[in-house]
This record gives structure tokens, sequence and C-alpha cells, in this order.
């Protein structure tokens, strides 16, 4: 699809884990009865996944089929999980016998913290995978593609088969909330303090709140004057009460108002 390369996007903006942008890739895939569909970004360091249904697979959810792979290789590792990634991520990565451990969003972030750890692998909610087993540890959508494609191979199951065993929570998208740079951390540090009077919560990068059924995210952008937020529930009704309260904690700190997509 749209093989000629045209700096002005014509047919869809480059984010390979936007919906509307895999929308072409996913009908091309349920019409031609393909195994998969694969997006590249512009510069080919992030990957985007349709599944033989034509379903779209966020990048947290392909991160528990690699994983799985590489932990019982490398039992006990710490596994870097970013922020804003799936509870459905964590449990997959305990249940194989892995240590989570929660990091800042960003590819440099991500793979530095991979070099301070000796990890042997990593990666993005947005589509950048660090493979260093058996590869250079950087991020790199053809190889992450290939290793996709080896352990279909390898297990001779549909994708759609092999992510069915990975639950899908309702979550929110992520939401861009306008701040001023000079104001973003101190708004972010407000919510944490809060947030920590009357819940757990993971603070490497702005909060998350952890909730009975769920959890939300508030952080402040690192490259735009905007503090992003996202939340996860179990069912569709914790995910309702978790983002209700978030944004009650975001307004109260004089934020702009703001309505959750999904």
């Amino acid at each position: 699809l749209f093989e000629e390369p045209d700096g002005t996007f014509p047919n869809h903006h480059p984010d390979p884990q936007k919906r509307e942008n895999l929308e072409p890739l996913m009908e091309r895939v349920v019409r031609e009865k393909a195994d998969l569909g694969l997006a590249f970004d512009g510069d080919a360091d992030r990957l985007g996944l349709v599944d033989d249904r034509g379903e779209m697979v966020w990048g947290d959810i392909l991160m528990a089929l690699y994983w799985r792979e590489i932990l019982p290789k490398h039992p006990g590792d710490e596994a870097i999980v970013e922020v804003k990634c799936s509870q459905s991520l964590i449990d997959e990565i305990e249940r194989l016998g892995g240590k989570p451990l929660f990091w800042k969003s960003g590819h440099s972030l991500i793979k530095a913290k991979m070099r301070e750890i000796g990890a042997v692998f990593a990666g993005e909610l947005s589509g950048h995978f660090f493979f260093a087993d058996e590869y250079y540890g950087f991020d790199d959508s053809f190889y992450a593609a290939g290793r996709l494609l080896r352990t279909l191979s390898n297990t001779g199951e549909s994708l759609s088969r092999m992510l069915s065993s990975v639950p899908v929570y309702p979550s929110t998208a992520e939401i861009r909330v306008d701040c001023p740079d000079e104001e973003k951390f101190a708004r972010v540090d407000a919510i944490r303090d809060k947030a920590l009077k009357d819940h757990k919560a993971v603070t490497v990068d702005g909060v998350r709140i952890l909730y009975p059924e769920g959890w939300g995210l508030v952080r402040a952008s690192n490259t735009q004057p905007v503090i992003v937020t996202r939340c996860e529930g179990r069912t569709e009704g914790a995910l309702e009460e978790i983002s209700a309260d978030v944004r009650a904690r975001i307004l109260a700190e004089g934020l702009p108002d703001f309505e959750w997509t999904y």
C-alpha cells in the first residue's frame, strides 16, 4: 500500500499507532484474507500491526507476544514497562516470571535504562521496540516485524488466536491538555502529591495512580507544552469511575477542561 514515498503524506499521517491511519491496511487485510498487516512510520523505527481479523493491535499488547518468546530464555529478568502501558502487559510479564520495572516515556530514555540494567528487550506503546537479545538494542521496525513473523511461523497459530489470551482492557485514548512549558511539571507534581495521600502510585514519570480495578496516568510531555493523560479499567464501569476521578484531579489544578476519547 502507498509504496511511493511522498513527504506530504497524501494518504494519511505516518503514525502507525493511530487507528485512522491503519484503516486502509485493516480493510486490505480482510479483503485479501491475509495473515496480518504491517505498518511502518516514515523513518521505520515504529511498527504498527493489524491481525488476521483486520483489528488493530496496540503496541503494549504486541510486547506481550515478544516477551513470551524472550522471557523463558531469560528467566527472572527485569522487564522495562513504559508508564503508559496496559496492566495486561504487566500481568503477562509476571506470569512469565519476569519482574516489571516501570520507566519513563521516550525512546532515548528507555534505551538508556536498558543499557544501565542490561535489559534484553523493551518497548513503547507508540510502537518502538528495542531488541538486545539477538540484535543491537535499537528500534528497527523491520527487525521487529521479522521477529513477529518468526514467532508466528514457529507456533503455527494465527495472530488473532495468539492474541486471544492477552486481555485488552477498556481504556481511553491518550489525551493532551494544554499547559505552558514553565508550568507543566509543577502542575503534575501537585496532582501527584495529592494522589499519594489516598492512593498507591508509580511516580517515575508523572504519576500513574493505582486503583483497585485500573489506573490513571498524568504526566508532562517532554517535547510539547501539554500534560498527557490516559486511563484504563478492567471493566467499562471501572474505566468510567477512574477517568472521572482523574479528570477531576486535573481540573482541580486549574487546567483546561477536556473530553475523553476512546
